[in-house]
Protein backbone atom coordinates (compact mmCIF):
# COMPACT_ATOMS: atom_id res chain seq x y z
CA UNK A 1 0.00 0.00 0.00
CA UNK A 2 2.94 2.39 0.59
CA UNK A 3 4.51 1.62 -2.94
CA UNK A 4 0.74 2.55 -4.27
CA UNK A 5 0.57 6.16 -2.20
CA UNK A 6 3.89 6.78 -3.79
CA UNK A 7 2.60 6.10 -6.78
CA UNK A 8 0.26 8.48 -6.54
CA UNK A 9 2.64 11.19 -4.94
CA UNK A 10 4.38 10.94 -7.98
CA UNK A 11 1.45 11.81 -10.41
CA UNK A 12 0.55 14.74 -7.85
CA UNK A 13 4.28 16.14 -8.18
CA UNK A 14 4.66 14.94 -11.86
CA UNK A 15 1.57 17.77 -12.53
CA UNK A 16 3.87 20.71 -11.66
CA UNK A 17 6.90 19.22 -13.55
CA UNK A 18 4.51 18.54 -16.41
CA UNK A 19 3.60 22.24 -16.68
CA UNK A 20 6.92 23.55 -16.24
CA UNK A 21 7.97 21.02 -19.07
CA UNK A 22 5.14 22.14 -21.41
CA UNK A 23 6.36 26.11 -21.12
CA UNK A 24 9.61 24.90 -22.12
CA UNK A 25 8.14 22.47 -24.91
CA UNK A 26 6.32 25.77 -26.45
CA UNK A 27 9.72 27.69 -26.71
CA UNK A 28 12.10 25.19 -28.24
CA UNK A 29 9.33 23.85 -30.83
CA UNK A 30 8.10 27.13 -32.05
CA UNK A 31 11.20 29.24 -31.44
CA UNK A 32 14.19 27.30 -31.42
CA UNK A 33 14.62 29.11 -27.90
CA UNK A 34 15.61 27.72 -24.32
CA UNK A 35 14.30 30.15 -22.01
CA UNK A 36 16.49 30.14 -19.01
CA UNK A 37 14.00 32.45 -17.20
CA UNK A 38 11.11 29.69 -17.24
CA UNK A 39 12.32 28.02 -13.59
CA UNK A 40 12.07 32.08 -12.41
CA UNK A 41 9.18 32.94 -13.77
CA UNK A 42 8.05 29.56 -11.68
CA UNK A 43 9.79 31.36 -8.48
CA UNK A 44 7.99 34.59 -9.13
CA UNK A 45 4.73 33.25 -8.68
CA UNK A 46 5.30 31.52 -5.92
CA UNK A 47 6.97 34.67 -3.87
CA UNK A 48 5.45 37.64 -5.21
CA UNK A 49 1.92 35.45 -3.86
CA UNK A 50 3.30 34.60 -0.65
CA UNK A 51 4.57 38.43 -0.14
CA UNK A 52 1.21 39.48 -0.70
CA UNK A 53 -0.62 37.50 1.53
CA UNK A 54 1.73 37.75 3.93
CA UNK A 55 2.68 41.97 3.49
CA UNK A 56 0.38 42.99 1.22
CA UNK A 57 0.56 45.56 -1.43
CA UNK A 58 3.29 47.44 -1.52
CA UNK A 59 4.09 50.88 -0.34
CA UNK A 60 0.97 49.86 2.69
CA UNK A 61 -1.67 50.14 -0.25
CA UNK A 62 -3.64 47.21 1.52
CA UNK A 63 -2.97 44.09 3.74
CA UNK A 64 -2.11 41.03 3.42
CA UNK A 65 -4.48 39.54 0.63
CA UNK A 66 -6.57 36.66 0.87
CA UNK A 67 -4.00 33.56 -0.74
CA UNK A 68 -5.85 32.80 -3.81
CA UNK A 69 -5.97 36.58 -4.77
CA UNK A 70 -2.15 36.83 -3.60
CA UNK A 71 -1.46 34.06 -6.20
CA UNK A 72 -3.72 35.40 -9.05
CA UNK A 73 -1.51 38.40 -8.81
CA UNK A 74 1.62 36.08 -8.29
CA UNK A 75 0.75 34.44 -11.52
CA UNK A 76 -0.27 37.53 -13.86
CA UNK A 77 3.58 39.25 -12.17
CA UNK A 78 4.80 35.77 -14.06
CA UNK A 79 2.96 36.47 -17.17
CA UNK A 80 4.33 40.57 -17.41
CA UNK A 81 7.86 39.23 -16.23
CA UNK A 82 7.83 36.69 -19.42
CA UNK A 83 6.32 39.41 -21.51
CA UNK A 84 9.28 41.60 -20.49
CA UNK A 85 11.59 38.68 -21.29
CA UNK A 86 10.06 38.45 -24.69
CA UNK A 87 10.70 42.28 -25.65
CA UNK A 88 14.24 42.44 -24.68
CA UNK A 89 15.88 38.83 -25.04
CA UNK A 90 14.12 37.69 -28.07
CA UNK A 91 12.41 40.91 -30.23
CA UNK A 92 15.05 43.54 -29.54
CA UNK A 93 18.22 40.66 -30.64
CA UNK A 94 15.74 39.68 -33.60
CA UNK A 95 15.27 43.67 -34.77
CA UNK A 96 19.26 44.26 -34.22
CA UNK A 97 20.62 41.14 -35.38
CA UNK A 98 17.86 39.79 -37.67
CA UNK A 99 17.32 36.02 -37.39
CA UNK A 100 17.94 35.57 -33.63
CA UNK A 101 17.78 31.80 -33.07
CA UNK A 102 21.65 31.83 -34.74
CA UNK A 103 22.83 33.66 -31.94
CA UNK A 104 23.86 32.84 -28.42
CA UNK A 105 22.99 35.97 -27.40
CA UNK A 106 19.05 35.65 -26.56
CA UNK A 107 19.74 32.41 -24.56
CA UNK A 108 22.48 34.24 -22.51
CA UNK A 109 20.23 37.27 -22.16
CA UNK A 110 17.38 35.21 -20.79
CA UNK A 111 19.93 34.01 -18.10
CA UNK A 112 21.06 37.36 -17.57
CA UNK A 113 17.27 38.24 -16.64
CA UNK A 114 17.09 34.96 -14.73
CA UNK A 115 19.75 36.22 -12.26
CA UNK A 116 18.23 40.09 -11.99
CA UNK A 117 14.98 38.34 -11.12
CA UNK A 118 15.91 35.84 -8.77
CA UNK A 119 18.60 38.45 -6.98
CA UNK A 120 15.34 41.15 -6.58
CA UNK A 121 13.54 38.74 -5.11
CA UNK A 122 15.85 38.08 -2.52
CA UNK A 123 16.80 41.79 -2.47
CA UNK A 124 12.79 42.41 -1.35
CA UNK A 125 12.32 39.08 0.70
CA UNK A 126 15.53 37.46 1.86
CA UNK A 127 16.80 34.20 0.62
CA UNK A 128 14.98 31.94 3.36
CA UNK A 129 12.71 29.83 2.49
CA UNK A 130 8.85 30.76 3.62
CA UNK A 131 5.62 29.05 4.42
CA UNK A 132 2.79 30.06 2.23
CA UNK A 133 -0.52 29.89 4.27
CA UNK A 134 -2.46 28.39 2.28
CA UNK A 135 -5.27 26.33 2.17
CA UNK A 136 -6.00 23.77 6.08
CA UNK A 137 -3.27 20.40 5.58
CA UNK A 138 -6.62 18.79 6.59
CA UNK A 139 -8.10 18.92 3.18
CA UNK A 140 -6.98 14.98 2.77
CA UNK A 141 -9.64 12.43 1.45
CA UNK A 142 -9.17 9.08 1.85
CA UNK A 143 -9.40 6.78 -0.88
CA UNK A 144 -8.76 2.74 -0.90
CA UNK A 145 -6.58 3.54 2.00
CA UNK A 146 -4.49 5.92 -0.17
CA UNK A 147 -4.08 9.46 0.85
CA UNK A 148 -4.59 12.69 -1.43
CA UNK A 149 -4.91 16.13 -0.09
CA UNK A 150 -7.71 17.50 -1.60
CA UNK A 151 -5.60 20.75 -3.56
CA UNK A 152 -3.37 18.08 -4.83
CA UNK A 153 -6.14 15.97 -6.71
CA UNK A 154 -7.94 19.59 -7.79
CA UNK A 155 -4.59 20.93 -8.75
CA UNK A 156 -3.79 17.75 -11.37
CA UNK A 157 -6.99 18.33 -12.56
CA UNK A 158 -6.18 21.59 -13.43
CA UNK A 159 -3.25 20.61 -15.31
CA UNK A 160 -4.79 18.47 -17.73
CA UNK A 161 -7.29 20.68 -18.13
CA UNK A 162 -4.59 23.77 -19.14
CA UNK A 163 -3.02 20.96 -20.91
CA UNK A 164 -6.47 20.08 -23.19
CA UNK A 165 -6.82 23.33 -23.76
CA UNK A 166 -3.79 24.47 -25.29
CA UNK A 167 -3.74 21.29 -27.23
CA UNK A 168 -6.73 22.08 -28.84
CA UNK A 169 -5.47 25.99 -29.55
CA UNK A 170 -3.03 24.87 -30.82
CA UNK A 171 -4.60 22.68 -33.72
CA UNK A 172 -8.20 24.45 -33.88
CA UNK A 173 -8.16 28.45 -33.37
CA UNK A 174 -6.13 30.77 -35.65
CA UNK A 175 -3.44 32.05 -33.01
CA UNK A 176 -2.51 28.19 -33.15
CA UNK A 177 -2.44 27.90 -36.60
CA UNK A 178 0.16 30.60 -36.80
CA UNK A 179 2.18 29.31 -34.45
CA UNK A 180 2.46 26.12 -35.77
CA UNK A 181 3.01 27.81 -39.12
CA UNK A 182 6.20 29.77 -37.42
CA UNK A 183 7.54 26.47 -36.09
CA UNK A 184 7.48 24.62 -39.34
CA UNK A 185 8.41 28.07 -41.71
CA UNK A 186 8.51 31.34 -40.52
CA UNK A 187 9.62 33.26 -44.01
CA UNK A 188 6.59 30.60 -45.30
CA UNK A 189 4.38 32.19 -42.36
CA UNK A 190 5.32 35.93 -43.54
CA UNK A 191 4.52 35.49 -46.85
CA UNK A 192 1.27 33.81 -45.69
CA UNK A 193 0.17 37.05 -43.93
CA UNK A 194 1.07 35.54 -40.46
CA UNK A 195 2.91 38.57 -38.06
CA UNK A 196 5.55 37.46 -35.94
CA UNK A 197 5.08 40.18 -33.52
CA UNK A 198 2.27 40.01 -32.48
CA UNK A 199 2.09 36.38 -32.90
CA UNK A 200 5.59 35.35 -30.50
CA UNK A 201 4.29 37.37 -27.62
CA UNK A 202 1.35 34.91 -27.16
CA UNK A 203 4.17 31.81 -26.78
CA UNK A 204 5.96 34.33 -24.00
CA UNK A 205 2.41 35.24 -22.65
CA UNK A 206 1.58 31.30 -22.56
CA UNK A 207 5.18 30.15 -21.06
CA UNK A 208 4.36 32.87 -17.90
CA UNK A 209 0.99 31.77 -17.55
CA UNK A 210 2.14 27.59 -17.66
CA UNK A 211 5.00 28.68 -15.09
CA UNK A 212 2.85 31.18 -12.73
CA UNK A 213 -0.22 28.05 -12.32
CA UNK A 214 2.78 25.68 -11.83
CA UNK A 215 4.22 28.28 -8.92
CA UNK A 216 1.00 28.94 -7.20
CA UNK A 217 -0.09 25.08 -7.43
CA UNK A 218 3.21 24.26 -6.05
CA UNK A 219 2.40 27.33 -3.01
CA UNK A 220 -0.68 25.56 -2.68
CA UNK A 221 0.33 21.97 -2.65
CA UNK A 222 3.47 22.42 -0.70
CA UNK A 223 3.36 24.88 1.59
CA UNK A 224 6.67 26.43 0.96
CA UNK A 225 8.53 28.59 -1.21
CA UNK A 226 11.92 30.15 -1.42
CA UNK A 227 14.33 32.41 -4.26
CA UNK A 228 15.27 28.98 -5.15
CA UNK A 229 12.17 27.18 -5.59
CA UNK A 230 12.52 27.09 -9.27
CA UNK A 231 16.14 25.71 -9.87
CA UNK A 232 14.84 21.71 -8.54
CA UNK A 233 11.54 22.24 -10.66
CA UNK A 234 13.17 23.85 -13.77
CA UNK A 235 16.00 21.14 -13.81
CA UNK A 236 13.77 18.36 -13.78
CA UNK A 237 11.22 19.43 -15.90
CA UNK A 238 14.14 20.08 -18.69
CA UNK A 239 14.47 16.16 -17.84
CA UNK A 240 10.87 15.50 -18.66
CA UNK A 241 10.94 17.75 -22.10
CA UNK A 242 13.85 15.58 -22.94
CA UNK A 243 12.59 12.16 -22.02
CA UNK A 244 9.28 12.87 -23.58
CA UNK A 245 10.60 13.91 -26.75
CA UNK A 246 11.05 17.01 -27.80
CA UNK A 247 8.57 19.37 -29.66
CA UNK A 248 5.96 17.19 -28.33
CA UNK A 249 3.16 18.50 -26.22
CA UNK A 250 1.93 15.07 -24.83
CA UNK A 251 5.87 14.35 -24.52
CA UNK A 252 6.43 17.03 -22.55
CA UNK A 253 3.47 15.97 -20.24
CA UNK A 254 4.53 11.99 -20.59
CA UNK A 255 8.25 13.02 -19.49
CA UNK A 256 6.93 15.32 -16.51
CA UNK A 257 4.51 12.46 -15.39
CA UNK A 258 7.93 9.66 -15.48
CA UNK A 259 9.94 12.03 -13.60
CA UNK A 260 7.68 12.07 -10.78
CA UNK A 261 7.19 9.03 -11.13
CA UNK A 262 10.67 8.12 -11.04
CA UNK A 263 11.02 10.51 -8.08
CA UNK A 264 8.78 9.08 -5.53
CA UNK A 265 9.97 5.88 -6.42
CA UNK A 266 13.54 6.71 -6.31
CA UNK A 267 13.04 7.94 -2.65
CA UNK A 268 11.06 4.67 -1.85
CA UNK A 269 13.65 2.27 -2.67
CA UNK A 270 16.53 3.92 -2.18
CA UNK A 271 16.19 6.92 -0.15
CA UNK A 272 16.38 10.98 -1.15
CA UNK A 273 20.05 11.21 -2.18
CA UNK A 274 19.34 9.15 -5.05
CA UNK A 275 16.69 11.14 -6.59
CA UNK A 276 19.39 13.06 -8.90
CA UNK A 277 21.09 10.07 -10.20
CA UNK A 278 17.99 8.41 -10.97
CA UNK A 279 16.49 11.22 -12.78
CA UNK A 280 19.25 12.28 -14.93
CA UNK A 281 20.36 8.31 -15.30
CA UNK A 282 16.69 8.17 -16.86
CA UNK A 283 17.28 10.99 -19.58
CA UNK A 284 20.82 9.66 -20.65
CA UNK A 285 19.61 6.38 -20.98
CA UNK A 286 16.68 7.62 -23.36
CA UNK A 287 18.92 9.86 -24.64
CA UNK A 288 21.48 6.54 -25.88
CA UNK A 289 18.22 4.37 -26.76
CA UNK A 290 16.10 6.87 -28.33
CA UNK A 291 17.50 10.31 -28.88
CA UNK A 292 14.52 11.66 -30.11
CA UNK A 293 12.63 11.00 -26.72
CA UNK A 294 9.44 8.71 -26.06
CA UNK A 295 7.36 10.81 -28.61
CA UNK A 296 9.45 13.61 -30.55
CA UNK A 297 10.96 13.55 -33.68
CA UNK A 298 13.90 14.91 -35.60
CA UNK A 299 12.90 17.56 -37.08
CA UNK A 300 13.20 20.25 -33.91
CA UNK A 301 14.34 23.45 -34.31
CA UNK A 302 13.33 23.21 -38.19
CA UNK A 303 11.47 26.85 -38.21
CA UNK A 304 13.42 29.89 -36.87
CA UNK A 305 12.29 33.21 -36.66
Amino acid sequence: MLLVQQIVNGLMVGSVYVTVAVAFTLTISILNFLNFTIPTLFMVAGMVGWGLAYFGLPFGLSGPLAWPLALAVGGLASVLCSLLVERFTFRYMRTRHGDSTEHAIPLVSSLGFLLILENLIRIFYGSDSQRFPGPSSDLTAQIGGIFVRIPQLVSFAIVMLLILGLVWMMKSTRIGRGLRAIAENPDAASILGVEPNRIVPVVFMLTGLLCGLAGALFAVNYGEVSPQMGEDIGSKAIAGMVVGGLGSLWGAVAGGIIVGLVEMLTIHFFGADAVQVAVWGALLVTLLMRPQGLFGHNAIGKGKL
